[in-house]
């Protein structure tokens, strides 16, 4: 079955019959892998009897003949009373599995509400449009979140009875002005919960009592909800479920819709003459984010509507720029039917995106991964993901955007110069054929329960009775608070005696985000959070937005404030930052020997310090400029091993920091490949002397308050996460090592000192030391 090609009619724009056509029309020798996921016939059910004839109506005009299996067999779960997630692929029509039991419990009760959890503003947005297309009587669906005008929030409060919001509105807007929720609390009939998969690690935790105090809040109005969960294909759904919403869940899992064929390439960007003429000079991979540009403009060009997902922000906007200069020079004007896509967009700005690629007048996008959630986007040809995801789950829920209506359809992964992503475009059955990832997420962190049992006292004091709600950790937490003076305890319960609320971050970004303002009109360009604010929009730092560039002249971070100018310069700009650890506690270790291996809790200080500017095109360093921002403190968990001088001593390991440096680096890389988590949620030091240990030792952290379960994932399949790591740096083509095995994009030393085949020596002492 061919693309369509409605939006091909336009000057230089050409068609191509199928996805594995346009393929070979590309660079084979930058492929290293061709994975054929074959067709699927859907399989339908009866409609349950109890779905009313005005709904199954409304469906039917919109295509809906009659449900897959598995929507049949979630919705009844839910009707009848059982709390059910639904895990199953992309375009798999998990939401007519929640609307089913909602709808007809609002249609059949006129008093009946239910609420729809979203992580993204731009699903609750296509949620929203998806039911109000429905115009059923009485129902009344509206959104809920921050972008809802003042004057329209009392009006959902009293009248909608089906509000889409998300868990930070939910936590910030609803719960804690429960008592002007009153109405649509004591008539609240369902709670659905959307992409369940994407609450790990903190945000996950957080979110997890958040659901809690929903419960709580919706029992002191007389109700007790249905939970209906979706999630992605992922491992043990029905248990992440429960932890989630700290309830029995029953897991529907067998996929019974249609599904188009998809050509899935492994795509390895070829090296590049050394920029230096040196003997010792390495070659260069070309980057992925120029890789991905040209793959998208090739796309459009031949009619292939296409989505490239870039794993950062700066990353969507320099593909879309590359992508629209190319087609440009090609065609003039042709670039116009590429954008960015990415969060930190004013809302006007993202709406119109949504709608522009829907309509087809926008042939190509480049976005971070806020559009890898269900947003509905109708007649896709082809994905690009610009760097591994992540996570298996990620991977297959972003390919998935493309065939949605049962064509064939196109997946490229591009390979970053990067140990992991190397690894997976050379080793492909680590990719596919293998069961997705467990969702990770610790209710129990003190870091994530004290503030959320603050917040639910602030909202009603706490009782013995609602402890038990939060977990069996939560009265020795409630001690501590009440020791801390933050909770006064009565006969009657816990209350909260602090003014104001307490301050909670969800999402781990560190507060307030911060504004980028244009100096000269006082526009606001966007948002970026505070988390990332130190490497993103510090002084000298180039911020781009939709195509345009701005250099950053100030950063107030006590006003959360950037200011920028409109600049184009032939740069672009790098921060770094250096990192020390201190070993507070630890939890557990393995005694091998000349090896040790230990899970425990850290403190960690890092500060961005410097940023290099960089030429655009050659990557060529052009300088390094000193910043004075302030130091950051974190406490967590991390994974260390250490090491007896003697032991590598023995076994001919002449550099030692270069050796053990290299080996974090490499680490880091690959615990994505055993843990639900990137390299970005995860940090590292190592040092041949560490003043706690005494010893050679290399530390992989987490990089959330408390911990995020990364590190005691990796601490749990150890051998088997090194052993990877181990082979990728000595299965490299590279002599000294490369940002394919042992180099960091995000090393706060420059990448040195660094050995190669010290890395290499060091993980066989420790492999050959450790059980399994």
């Amino acid at each position: 079955m061919g693309f369509p090609h409605t939006s091909a009619r336009v000057q230089g724009v050409t068609t191509v019959a199928e996805p594995a056509e346009f393929l070979r029309r590309l660079r084979s020798d930058s492929v290293t892998h061709v994975e054929r996921v074959p067709h699927r016939l859907g399989q339908t059910a009866p409609w349950p009897d109890w779905v009313p004839g005005p709904l199954r109506a409304a469906l039917a005009e919109r295509g809906v003949a009659a449900p897959w299996r598995h929507q049949a067999e979630a919705a009844a779960l839910a009707y009848a009373g059982q709390h059910v997630v639904v895990a199953t692929g992309t375009a798999s029509g998990k939401s007519l599995a929640y609307q089913l039991p909602a709808l007809a419990t609002l249609l059949a009760d006129p008093r009946a509400t239910a609420l729809y959890l979203a992580p993204t503003k731009a699903l609750a947005a296509d949620q929203l449009r998806a039911v109000a297309a429905l115009d059923l009587d009485g129902v009344r669906p509206a959104c809920y979140d921050g972008d809802t005008p003042r004057e329209e929030r009392e009006w959902i409060r009293q009248h909608s009875r089906f509000v889409l919001t998300n868990p930070d509105m939910l936590h910030h807007g609803v719960l804690p002005g429960h008592a002007a929720w009153s109405t649509f609390l004591r008539r609240l009939a369902y709670v659905v919960i959307d992409e369940c998969h994407t609450y790990r690690g903190v945000f996950g935790s957080h979110v997890a009592h958040v659901l809690r105090r929903l419960r709580r809040a919706a029992a002191r109005y007389g109700r007790t909800p249905v939970f209906v969960l979706a999630s992605a294909t992922s491992g043990d759904p029905g248990a992440a479920a429960e932890r989630l919403i700290g309830l029995p869940v029953t897991a529907v899992t067998d996929d019974a819709s249609p599904r188009g064929g998809v050509t899935f390439a492994l795509w390895e960007p070829p090296l590049q003459p050394a920029l230096s003429p040196s003997e010792d000079a390495q070659p260069v991979r070309r980057s992925a984010l120029r890789e991905s540009a040209d793959l998208l403009a090739d796309a459009v060009v031949n009619g292939v509507r296409t989505l490239t997902f870039v794993r950062s922000r700066r990353g969507a906007e320099v593909v879309a720029t590359m992508a629209r200069r190319s087609l440009d020079e090609a065609v003039p004007g042709l670039g116009a039917r590429v954008a960015a896509y990415r969060g930190g967009y004013l809302r006007e700005e993202r709406r119109s995106l949504e709608t522009a690629l829907l309509s087809g007048e926008l042939l190509g996008l480049a976005s971070t991964n806020a559009l890898e959630l269900g947003v509905d986007l109708v007649g896709l040809d082809a994905v690009v993901i610009c760097g591994w995801p992540g996570t298996r789950a990620s991977l297959w829920q972003q390919a998935g955007r493309a065939g949605r209506t049962g064509r064939e359809a196109l997946a490229v992964l591009v390979a970053r110069d990067d140990p992991l992503d190397t690894y997976l475009v050379h080793h492909p059955d680590a990719l596919f054929g293998r069961p997705v990832e467990a969702t990770v997420l610790d209710p129990a962190n003190p870091y994530v329960l004290g503030p959320q049992l603050c917040s639910a006292a602030y909202e009603a004091p706490l009782t013995a009775a609602d402890l038990a709600l939060f977990g069996p950790s939560a009265p020795g937490v409630v001690a501590k608070l009440v020791a801390a003076g933050v909770l006064r305890q009565r006969p009657s319960g816990w209350y909260w005696k602090q003014p104001g609320r307490p301050e909670v971050d969800l999402r781990g970004t560190g507060g307030t985000p911060v504004c980028v303002v244009e100096s000269a009109t006082g526009r606001l360009l966007g948002t970026v959070d505070p988390g990332s604010s130190h490497f993103m929009v510090h002084p000298g730092a180039v911020y781009l937005h939709q195509g345009e560039s701005y250099v950053v002249d100030d950063l107030d971070l006590d006003d959360a404030v950037a200011l920028v100018h409109r600049e184009e310069p032939e740069w672009s700009t790098h921060a770094r930052d250096v990192t020390a650890l201190s070993v507070a506690s630890v939890r557990s270790y393995v005694d091998a020997g000349p090896v040790g291996l230990f899970f425990g809790d850290v403190d960690v200080t890092s500060q961005v310090v410097s940023y290099q500017r960089r030429r655009i095109g050659s990557g060529e360093i052009l300088g390094t400029w000193p910043l004075d921002l302030p130091t950051r403190e974190l406490r967590t968990t991390a994974v260390w091993f250490t090491l007896s001088a003697s032991s590598l001593e023995a076994a001919g390991v002449t550099d030692v920091p270069g050796g053990l440096h290299a080996a974090e680096h490499a680490a880091i890389g690959l615990l994505p490949l055993v843990a639900t988590c990137d390299r970005w949620d995860i940090g590292g030091i190592s040092t041949p002397v560490h003043a706690d240990t005494g010893a050679p030792t290399v530390f992989v952290y987490d990089g959330h308050p408390g911990g995020a379960g990364f590190a005691e994932r990796a601490y749990g399949v150890a051998a088997a996460w090194l052993r990877a790591t181990r082979d990728a740096i000595a299965d490299c083509a590279c002599e000294t090592g490369c940002p394919s095995c042992v180099q960091s994009p995000k090393c706060g030393n420059g990448n040195n000192p660094l050995s190669k085949a010290d890395a290499v020596r060091v993980l066989d002492v420790v492999l050959s030391s450790l059980p399994g």
